[in-house]
């Protein structure tokens, strides 16, 4: 996997990027401007990350999987830590599949019924291969998505969740905290 440079990231536009951020060049970023990267970012070949008006922000210590999907006209956030496995789908907007619309990019605003809602994945979450979050979605810190799940609704912090839709298996270990405690310490 052959990474953009840090002039190159530079020149790609981006509202902002700290250190360590390693974004495969055959990532596909669209409106820049409207994303931020945080430190030690890792972006794998072949995603697509498409900020709409409300913007990406992804934090520290992130990593996003090869085809990986986060689209959308709403804000789309992933805290410190935050992980998608390959394959996963952040929306941050989404048509109407009622009938009532009609449906696609290509149909004036006036006669579609797409809905948007702010996406976040806090601290700690992880999301497993495959999986789809929709928006309006907030997975709570510590929260880990099994694969193939769909995430309809919010995710309390800490759960293990999965299904289709999503929902709580168990309780996560806290474990984790002390890791990430052991590691700011150190500097890395």
């Amino acid at each position: 996997m052959a990474y953009y440079t840090r002039s190159e990231l530079a020149d790609l536009g981006f509202a902002s990027f700290g250190d360590d951020v390693r974004v495969s060049d055959r990532a596909s970023l669209y409106n820049c401007a409207g994303i931020r990267l945080g430190n030690h970012v890792r972006i794998d070949d072949f995603c697509v990350l498409s900020a709409g008006e409300g913007g990406i922000v992804i934090g520290d210590y992130v990593h996003i999987a090869v085809g990986s999907l986060l689209i959308g006209k709403a804000r789309i956030v992933m805290d410190d830590f935050a992980g998608l496995s390959a394959r996963v789908c952040v929306y941050s907007s989404s048509d109407d599949y009622s009938g009532r619309t009609l449906t696609n990019p290509t149909v004036p605003a006036a006669y579609a019924g797409v809905r948007h809602g702010d996406v976040r994945l806090g601290k700690h979450v992880i999301v497993g291969t495959g999986s789809v979050i929709l928006p309006g979605v907030e997975i709570g810190d510590g929260s880990a998505v099994g694969a193939l799940s769909l995430v309809t609704t919010s995710c309390a912090g800490f759960g293990i969740f999965a299904g289709s839709p999503a929902r709580l298996l168990k309780e996560r270990d806290r474990g984790l905290l002390e890791l990430e405690a052991k590691l700011r310490a150190s500097g890395a």
